[in-house]
């Protein structure tokens, strides 16, 4: 069994959720004869034809729209937006009709959508293409947030996204599409939602993230086995609805925690999780919690991009820092 890339295993996951569901279809910006911006889709056009995956204008806010309405009918739709750069105008469909539909109806339609996109830096693109919007998602009720970092994971996560019976916001980490190769068994099963993965056992230090920033903090954790610290990895997964019980059984077991997330520190994610963690871990801490994150700044351009994303020498500080706590 050949191994594949991040983005080969969503395209992978695609094909199985179509071949298995014939409500699933694909919607979007050159979805179809294109392959999608980063060849996401390519293939399922000539599989599955274009009553199954069809191609749209230029309009985010339609697209969002044209699945709102789909996903009410019957249909499961998966649209892409092909840089979460242009995700915003998305939100008004996302906020007001894809995240209520259940409770407007009182349960009696349900809106199951997923709605894809390549977001975060790291591929030296050019302004919009590299945002990171993921807590703005995560504060709308009703709407689930995942974020995959590996093939495996990616395969999983998005059949299981795509099985929902509610609307999901599935964050690709272009970072990651090409960067690493992994064996993905292409049988269907899709991993559990609501759920962090433990990546790496430790028993003196958690470092808890999610998307591309796992290849920082797995190398951080690395260094830190070298200088005798034993660092537990967790990858978040769904950031919408976390999964406090296992975040919080993590750090009971190691009493120290660094949270790392490539988006701005102010609001983010990690703040959420900080949270969690000092309401209901409380006892467990030995140390206070540190956070390493992109800066409160529009993201810059490629020339400056690596001074803004988290580096490992910043994990590393931080984990210092905490670890010398007494």
């Amino acid at each position: 069994m050949p191994e594949i890339t991040l983005v080969q295993a969503v395209n992978l996951a695609l094909a199985r959720a179509m071949a298995d569901d014939p409500s699933v279809l694909i919607v979007g910006e050159d979805v179809g004869a294109e392959g999608g911006v980063f060849r996401a889709t390519e293939g399922l056009l000539d599989r599955f034809g274009g009553d199954r995956v069809l191609d749209t204008p230029l309009a985010e806010g339609l697209i969002a729209g044209m699945s709102v309405g789909l996903a009410a009918q019957g249909f499961r739709p998966v649209s892409e937006i092909q840089f979460a750069g242009f995700i915003y105008p998305t939100i008004d469909q996302l906020a007001n009709h894809a995240s209520r539909l259940r409770t407007r109806t009182r349960g009696r339609l349900t809106c199951p959508m997923v709605v894809r996109s390549p977001y975060g830096a790291g591929i030296r693109a050019v302004e919009h293409h590299s945002e990171s919007p993921e807590a703005m998602f995560a504060h709308i009720p009703g709407l689930r947030v995942v974020i995959p970092s590996s093939p495996a994971r990616a395969y999983g996560l998005l059949l299981a996204s795509i099985r929902d019976p509610d609307p999901v916001i599935f964050l690709e980490p272009t970072r990651l599409y090409r960067a690493t190769r992994e064996t993905v068994e292409d049988d269907g099963a899709a991993l559990p939602l609501d759920r962090c993965f433990v990546l790496r056992e430790g028993t003196d230090i958690t470092l808890i993230t999610w998307g591309a920033m796992t290849k920082e903090t797995l190398a951080a954790a690395d260094r830190l086995e070298a200088e005798g610290v034993s660092a537990e990895v967790v990858d978040v997964a769904t950031l919408k609805p976390l999964d406090g019980d296992g975040l919080l059984a993590s750090v009971a077991k190691t009493g120290r925690c660094v949270i790392v997330h490539e988006a701005p520190l102010t609001g983010g994610i990690g703040a959420e999780i900080a949270a969690c963690i000092a309401e209901r871990g409380l006892v467990s801490l030995l140390a206070p919690i540190e956070r390493v994150a992109g800066w409160d700044t529009v993201m810059p351009l490629p020339r400056l991009e690596q001074q803004y994303l988290p580096s490992e020498a910043r994990i590393l500080d931080a984990v210092h820092r905490v670890l010398a706590y007494q």
